[in-house]
């Protein structure tokens, strides 16, 4: 069964970066997934920042793509043939606070998420 932990989380100063993790187990083997990236701020709806689609039986990467919401701020990777994605985040601001998940939507599986705090 499908299971996503999310990690990388914590502190960080207004400006400064942060790189989170997306580690994927139990997934079928030669299968495409779409994984995706999404945040939870406070007062305001969740909001998609990205994904990609992941073959796991190689390095393959298919479509990567973004949403608005962190546009030109986040950069979405695959950790070589791992089952992991990585979400680089620049120049994070107080606004930015909030938990950041990952998700399969094709199978509904959401990862507990990980919170990021953006404060001097």
């Amino acid at each position: 069964q499908e299971q996503l932990v999310e990690s990388g989380g914590g502190l960080v100063q207004p400006g400064g970066s942060l790189k989170l993790s997306c580690a994927a187990s139990g997934m079928r083997l030669f299968t495409w997934y779409r994984l995706d990236w999404f945040r939870q701020t406070p007062g305001k709806a969740q909001e998609f920042i990205g994904g990609l689609y992941i073959h796991t039986n190689t390095t393959e990467i298919r479509s990567k793509y973004y949403g608005e919401s962190m546009e030109g701020r986040a950069f979405i990777s695959r950790d070589g043939a791992s089952n992991s994605v990585d979400l680089q985040l620049y120049g994070l601001q107080p606004e930015d606070s909030g938990v950041y998940s990952c998700n399969l939507p094709g199978i509904s599986v959401w990862g507990p998420g990980t919170s990021v705090t953006v404060s001097a």
